[in-house]
């Protein structure tokens, strides 16, 4: 399935209905890892994780934001975060609620050293910006930055 984002299933006599919802859609996920940039909520209890990769440049890079966190996910990930100093990346930087969204999250910028292993489908934007939300699925405080993909290296599968 290389390449293939997913697969849709429907009844054998089932037609398709512009704008109905009866087809149903399963989408290959596969996991990476990526750093923690922003969070929202609060560094003891973040809500949600909005990620990036560096690029060729060193430069950090979104490519996306995690669903919202199970409380104890929360939990760990808020031992192990450390409000970013001034002049860090993303500073005055808007990042959307949603993909193809003008509302903004409301961010704290944290320090980018924590990886994170997610579970992402295959809808990537731009080289590398992931259209849906990911999954948390563990801390990898045994790697550093530097073993996180680049931004642009490719789908989730690549670097998983």
């Amino acid at each position: 399935m290389s390449g293939v984002e997913g697969i849709v299933a429907k009844g054998l006599n089932q037609p398709y209905r512009p704008a109905v919802r009866g087809w149903t859609k399963v989408r290959r996920r596969d996991t990476t890892e990526t750093l923690i940039g922003a969070i929202t909520g609060t560094l003891a209890d973040p809500q949600l994780l909005v990620l990036g990769r560096h690029d060729p440049a060193g430069r950090l890079r979104a490519v996306g934001r995690t669903v919202p966190l199970r409380p104890e996910q929360a939990r760990q990930v808020g031992e192990h975060l450390a409000e970013a100093a001034p002049g860090r990346p993303w500073e005055g930087v808007r990042f959307a609620s949603a993909w193809g969204s003008r509302d903004a999250l409301d961010v704290t910028l944290v320090r980018p050293d924590l990886v994170v292993e997610v579970s992402a489908d295959r809808a990537v934007d731009r080289g590398g910006v992931f259209r849906h939300p990911m999954r948390l699925k563990r801390l990898r405080v045994d790697i550093t930055a530097q073993d996180v993909p680049e931004f642009g290296a490719g789908r989730a599968a690549a670097a998983g």
